[in-house]
């Protein structure tokens, strides 16, 4: 049975502005829960709330090196702030390439293994504009060792008009400028990959409209 995924203003900003600040590259990242709410997600059931994603990389990805270094890193971030990893985003370079490449299903898989409810999410890049009226992305989930379309009726999106309003503010104001992948903080280690700056932005842009992260 299939579990539900509820996604949080911060957790969708964040990955749009990754794919925004570099439209011309393949950008992938990895999606958080909080200890509670994505232990709860157990097999055959429950829900995971996406509450935040962490940017990878926009130029490495395939180097598996790099990968394993940066997921290192995030788990012992996320164990520090009872969070864990529950999915995987990634936008293909192509604009009008929207499946899941082969590192795109390798990292997936190896979430996957960690946490049986993981889920895959593919940006739309066609899609990425001031425009869109739905969330431009395509989720996948693991069913028999193979990554199949997830129901849209099992995906939530909390509060997303205020989302919707807050990502298109930030990507006017080209916030993306300042979002921090570990492609930055690998070539400059003073730059923060965990991005405590936008994050307090959205925050504070989402308290505004009255959303609810």
């Amino acid at each position: 049975m299939s579990c539900e995924v509820e996604f949080s203003a911060l957790a969708f900003v964040k990955l749009l502005l990754h794919a925004s600040r570099f439209p011309h590259c393949a950008v992938n990242g990895v999606l958080l829960s909080e200890c509670s709410e994505g232990d709860a997600a157990a097999p055959g059931g429950g829900c995971v709330c996406v509450s935040d994603c962490v940017p990878l990389f926009h130029s490495r990805l395939s180097l598996s090196a790099m990968t394993e270094v940066a997921l290192q890193q995030i788990d012992i971030w996320c164990s520090r702030k009872q969070q864990r990893i529950v999915g995987y985003y990634h936008a293909n370079a192509s604009l009008t390439d929207n499946s899941p490449s082969t590192v795109a299903l390798k990292i997936g898989d190896k979430i996957a293994e960690q946490f049986s409810n993981a889920v895959l999410v593919m940006v739309e890049n066609s899609k990425v504009s001031l425009h869109y009226g739905t969330p431009p992305v395509i989720l996948y989930e693991k069913k028999d060792s193979k990554w199949i379309l997830k129901d849209k009726n099992l995906v939530m999106w909390r509060r997303w008009e205020e989302t919707k309003r807050v990502a298109d503010a930030l990507s006017s104001a080209k916030a993306y400028d300042q979002l921090v992948d570990f492609d930055c903080h690998l070539d400059d280690i003073r730059q923060d990959w965990t991005n405590r700056d936008i994050n307090a932005k959205i925050v504070e842009l989402c308290s505004a409209a009255n959303g609810n992260l």
